[in-house]
Parts: structure tokens; sequence; C-alpha cells
């Protein structure tokens, strides 16, 4: 007999079907309970959640590819399933979205062209920053920094609107070795911020390269890409050895990744900045509704 919805237990002790409905044909011929999914330890995942989680993944890479913060639908997805651990869920996530990035990065290079003597120092900086922001995940408590982060996002989130012009052209602020450096630093502070909390790191990424570089939308997507790709390779090292991902999960949800991923990759190279800048504004909304909820359920518990 099959799993429950989203944990342990057969189906048929638990009645969710409506009172005096029958219970669908798909659970007569006994299909969701055949595509429950082993994960770890015991645990099988029902064949609706698998779904769900898919189609979870499937947004998270069009928005990520788009302009990043796919981890705001992709993570809290895997937290909502009993049986896995927040550790298991972030490093599971990690996996799905570098499956996802590697695509988006790839198109962006082919059709965007990004400078990769930007991208390289950004992405190795970041990667570093990544690594250093998980091992001092477990050190400094990550709600001291979500205020301060919520105050700069209504902040950007203001700006951004009240100046409608702002990345719809690139006019770089530096040249040579002090835009590269600048960059550098771009990557080390996001990467470690990506290590420490997570949520909306290719976001910022894009904001970092628009309002500090001066890049139009569409070629700082393209870039973040490339660093958003390295901050999620330096979890992964840091949650690999401990092994907290989950791979069979992680590489279901990392295909749907990919697949909304190219699709969003495509469709921003195609629409341009100013549609990058319009899905900027909302993506930057939620992070600031995700984030003031986390700032006043702390002050509340």
């Amino acid at each position: 007999m099959g799993k429950s919805l989203l944990g342990r237990g057969p189906v048929a002790d638990r009645s969710w079907t409506r009172p005096g409905r029958a219970p669908s044909a798909w659970y007569h011929w006994g299909v969701l309970p055949a595509l429950s999914l082993p994960v770890s330890g015991g645990l099988e995942i029902d064949g609706v959640t698998v779904l769900l989680l898919v189609l979870a993944a499937l947004t998270a890479g069009w928005i990520d590819a788009v302009v990043g913060g796919g981890g705001l639908v992709q993570l809290p997805a895997l937290l909502l399933v009993p049986g896995i651990s927040p550790v298991q869920a972030l490093a599971t996530n990690k996996l799905a979205s570098i499956m996802g990035t590697s695509v988006s990065a790839a198109t962006y290079y082919r059709r965007v062209g990004p400078d990769l003597r930007t991208a390289g120092p950004m992405a190795l900086a970041a990667l570093v920053g990544a690594v250093g922001g998980a091992a001092l995940a477990s050190r400094i408590p990550a709600d001291l920094f979500k205020p301060i982060i919520l105050v700069v996002l209504v902040g950007v989130a203001a700006y951004t609107i009240a100046k409608p012009s702002l990345g719809h052209s690139t006019n770089l602020r530096w040249e040579g070795n002090g835009h590269r450096w600048a960059a550098a630093g771009i990557g080390l502070v996001i990467g470690t911020y990506d290590g420490l909390l997570g949520p909306g790191t290719g976001t910022f990424f894009v904001i970092a390269l628009v309002s500090i570089l001066g890049y139009a939308f569409l070629p700082a997507s393209a870039l973040a890409k490339i660093a958003n790709f390295a901050t999620n390779a330096g979890a992964l090292i840091f949650f690999v050895p401990y092994g907290a991902v989950l791979w069979g999960l992680g590489l279901l949800m990392g295909a749907a990744n990919l697949l909304g991923a190219y699709v969003g990759a495509r469709m921003a190279v195609a629409k341009g900045s100013a549609f990058v800048r319009v899905v900027f504004v909302v993506v930057v909304g939620a992070l600031i509704v995700k984030l003031g909820y986390d700032v006043v359920r702390d002050l509340t518990t």
C-alpha cells in the first residue's frame, strides 16, 4: 500500500476526499502510490507531492533564469514535506538550482555574450564567499541580518520604481581593473549571503550589477547566472560531505528546474531589459514580503 500525501502511512488510512465523494480512479488503480519516490531513511514521498515539487522546481527555474529568486518557490516547497530536514531541503534545493542555473548561464552566454573578464573574478569570489557563509551559518545567528536586508530591499524597490530608466542601458562606472575588483567584491559579499541565508541571491546579484556597476538588466542577469552557479557549487561543496543531498529527488527537481531555466532565459533574451526589470520588481516585492514575515515572526515568538 502506498504512502500518504506528504508523509508516511498508508493512503487508505487518510481520507482527504470530500464527504460523499468516492476516491479518484487514480487511487483505485494504484497509479499515485506506484509513483511514490524513496528518498532516505525509509521515507517515501507520495506521487502527488513529487508532482507538486516538480512543478515548483519548473517555476523556480523560470524565475531564476529571468532575474533570480527562484528559491522563494522551490525551497519552501521542500520545507513543507514532513520527514525532510531543513538541511536536506537546503542541500537538495542547491542541487536542483545548479542544474537550472547551468542551462540558463549557457543560454545567456550564447545569446548575450557576458564579459567573462567580469564574470570570472566575480564567480570565483562568490564561490569562496558561499563556502565561508555556509561555515559561518552555524556560528552566527542569521536572524541578525534579516532586518538589515529588509531595509535594503525596500530602498532598492523604491529606487527602482522611482527611476524608470534604471537598468535600461549599460553605463559602466569603472573600467579595467577597478571594474573587475568591484565585481569580485560584489561576488564575495553576495556569495557569503548565499551561504549564510540564501533566498534571492540571484536577485541581489542583479541589484548590485545594475546599481553599483551600471549594467542594464539583461546583461546583469546574464552575469548573475554565472556567479549564482558558483554560489550553488560552493554550497554543495559544503553540504555533500555531510550526506545532506537527497540525490534522487534533487535530480528529478533539477530536470524540471533545467527546463524552466531554458524557457526563462530565452524569454528574457527575446523580451530584453524592460521585461527583466518588471520581473525584478515583482521578485523584490516577494522578497520583501518573505523577509518581513520572517522578521515579524522572530520578534513575536
